[in-house]
């Protein structure tokens, strides 16, 4: 996602991490401000269910109701009560995240927590403090990035409601963006917090693609087809440049030629034909490690989720049960993934796949959907 980044918080267990004060104040204002917005949480139901909902909010509100549906039913993924409800929210209340990146290589700043593990960002519900700490990285020789997520995800640890100025986005983007975080409710590896936004970004985008196309909503798949091209030319020109500037760092190149490389990035994204305007503050922003390697987070190897999913005809609820158990195999997910992938040929038939899925499947029972 570019627009609208998710944020993987577990603030209760977060209380936990330290007992440093600065940490312990940051996690403190967190949870309070969590608390905020899950005390406002209203049932979609009791809302449809009155008059002084309008027509348009009414149809978004049902779209919510329904891509929950779709969710649990066709795709296979554990909701609970998430996205039943909606919380009125300040803008104050977005959350502002906080990315930190090497200069001199691509390697990110990371933050420790339980549950969740080594995560490549920190964020802040008050913009203020997310520019402090981003001064203060840039001041100890780091690159930084403070972006904004417009949704976030307890883990299923609450139940998370809906954000209300998510309402204002296009049904499209409503759709991926509710898809994404339930997968986090349902399945989340802890330390590969690229491996679960990019799976997240492939189920949001691909169960998107679905739901339009089984509800009859033609305009709607079509845009929701072209969002998931343009997110995986994305992917793939994200890769070509972090390659290009890993290649350049290990030959120690200076600010001036990293300048340059960047300024190239820059261009050549401006050359792709793009059939959506999702990236365009891609070229307006600032560009450093950083940012790169924050936006890899939610890119990274989409073409790989796709071969899966060409692998099994598409079958959007097969091929996510399969990706998490294939995933499961290894302590690397990405690398379980492509042993497993290598397993399944390319026209293999339908009872084949089934025997390599269930294997897997049985293999990982014990883990299976844990949190």
């Amino acid at each position: 996602m570019s627009r609208r980044h998710s944020f993987t918080a577990v603030l209760f267990a977060l209380l936990l991490s330290s007992c440093a004060s600065e940490d312990l104040s940051y996690l403190i204002r967190a949870a309070y401000e969590e608390a905020r917005i899950l005390a406002r949480r209203r049932p979609i139901a009791e809302i449809l269910a009155g008059d002084e909902v309008t027509p348009e909010m009414r149809a978004k509100l049902e779209l919510v109701l329904t891509t929950r549906a779709f969710a649990a039913e066709r795709l296979g993924l554990l909701p609970g009560g998430s996205y039943s409800s909606i919380a009125t929210v300040d803008q104050d209340q977005i959350v502002h995240v906080v990315s930190a990146a090497y200069r001199d290589r691509l390697q990110p700043y990371t933050w420790w927590f339980p549950i969740v593990g080594d995560v490549p960002y920190r964020g802040y519900f008050e913009p203020s403090a997310a520019s402090q700490l981003a001064k203060t990285l840039e001041a100890e020789g780091y690159d930084t990035y403070v972006r904004r997520a417009l949704a976030f995800s307890t883990l299923g640890y609450f139940d998370d409601p809906l954000l209300s100025h998510l309402l204002r986005y296009p049904d499209e983007e409503l759709v991926e963006t509710i898809l994404h975080e339930l997968l986090h409710t349902t399945v989340y590896f802890a330390g590969q917090a690229t491996f679960n936004e990019s799976f997240a970004n492939f189920v949001g985008h691909r169960g998107a693609i679905a739901f339009f196309a089984e509800n009859g909503r033609a305009a709607n798949e079509k845009r929701a087809r072209e969002r998931w091209q343009d997110a995986l030319q994305f992917g793939e020109l994200l890769t070509e440049i972090l390659g290009e500037l890993e290649t350049a760092y290990a030959a120690g190149i200076g600010a001036d030629e990293r300048e340059d490389l960047f300024a190239s990035a820059r261009t050549r994204f401006a050359e792709r034909s793009w059939r959506t305007d999702e990236f365009d503050g891609f070229v307006e922003g600032p560009l450093n490690n950083a940012v790169l390697l924050s936006r890899r987070v939610y890119f990274d190897r989409l073409g790989l989720f796709e071969e899966v999913a060409a692998r099994f005809d598409g079958d959007l609820s097969r091929v996510i049960d399969w990706l998490i158990a294939a995933a499961r195999s290894d302590a690397d997910a990405f690398r379980g993934i492509e042993g497993a992938l290598s397993g399944i040929p390319d026209k293999s038939d339908l009872a084949t796949r089934h025997q390599i899925s269930a294997a897997l499947t049985g293999a990982n029972q014990l883990d299976y959907h844990q949190r």
